[in-house]
């Protein structure tokens, strides 16, 4: 029964959930994770007690595992035994009885806007080499562009079409998680930038980001082009789209928007989940007195 359960979960999540490939895979990931650390002893997923799951808890920590990581384990075996109970008939859940350790307080990482305006000069500096299309660089700049511009998600932007850009409302349509969509504003650069590199590429319709192969762009080959422009940079840490994603919404508040805005802007659900950036702000902020004022 518990090959079939499993199976069940997984299609629920993907029809009626509309989950992201990477959210399924964190999903399978987790319960895989699960079972290789009970080996021989797991039977199935209904003869599981809450015993084990603490045990496992114990077991993550001792490892040294982060708490968002072990967090993350436990609300997929969450999720997945909410959906035995609901859909297949278990009486409970024994992973509700597992009290998990707080999330940690940390703070987004954020790019300074010279950080920002150095890293989206990088892609032009230099001439493609002889195998690389030229349009490419024009491309790279797009996705940076536009990453900052709107603050998408990598799944966001990778799913984009040419038809999702409006050119006269300086808007983006955008698929966000749970199949929600929203209108998101473009800034003008970042216009331009998709305008310039659409005509280089011949872009006219289906997958706005391509390959060089005039596939649609995939989230490894984003990945290698920021680590590409890292390298070619002054930024003293690692970047992800998601930095820049973090970088958008606390610029944002920085000049004044207010958090219901950006929660829109960012598709969060949760208005809690847009509040870590005011912490952000407060904490600028709290620097710049430090450093300016003379009797801080």
């Amino acid at each position: 029964m518990s090959a079939s359960d499993e199976l069940a979960f997984f299609e629920f999540q993907a029809t009626e959930k509309s989950a992201s490939p990477r959210t399924l895979a964190n999903y399978r990931e987790a319960l895989a994770a699960y079972q290789k650390w009970r080996g021989g002893g797991f039977g199935t997923w209904r003869d599981e007690e809450a015993d084990h799951f603490r045990d496992y808890l114990f077991e993550l920590m001792k490892r040294g595992l982060k708490r968002s990581t072990i967090r993350l384990r436990f609300a997929a075996l969450r999720s997945f035994y909410k959906f035995l109970v609901l859909r297949r008939g278990l009486a409970h859940s024994p992973v509700a009885e597992v009290l998990l350790p707080k999330p940690e307080r940390g703070l987004p990482v954020v790019l300074s806007i010279p950080q920002i305006d150095e890293l989206l000069g990088i892609p032009l500096r230099d001439e493609p080499g002889p195998k690389t299309p030229p349009w490419i660089p024009l491309r790279d700049v797009a996705i940076l562009e536009l990453f900052y511009s709107c603050g998408l998600r990598i799944s966001e932007l990778l799913s984009l079409d040419v038809r999702n850009v409006d050119f006269i409302g300086e808007t983006v349509r955008v698929m966000g998680k749970g199949s929600k969509e929203r209108i998101v504003p473009i800034g003008g650069p970042a216009l331009n930038a998709i305008q310039r590199y659409r005509q280089a590429a011949a872009v006219t319709s289906g997958p706005l980001f391509l390959s060089s192969r005039q596939r649609r762009i995939t989230q490894q080959a984003v990945d290698q082009l920021l680590k590409k422009y890292l390298k070619r940079s002054n930024i003293p840490f690692a970047i992800s789209p998601h930095k820049l994603r973090h970088s958008f919404a606390t610029h944002l508040l920085d000049a004044g928007a207010d958090l219901r805005s950006v929660q829109s802007l960012l598709g969060h659900a949760s208005l809690s989940t847009t509040q870590i950036y005011t912490h952000v702000t407060k904490e600028r902020l709290k620097q710049a007195y430090d450093t300016a004022h003379p009797r801080a």
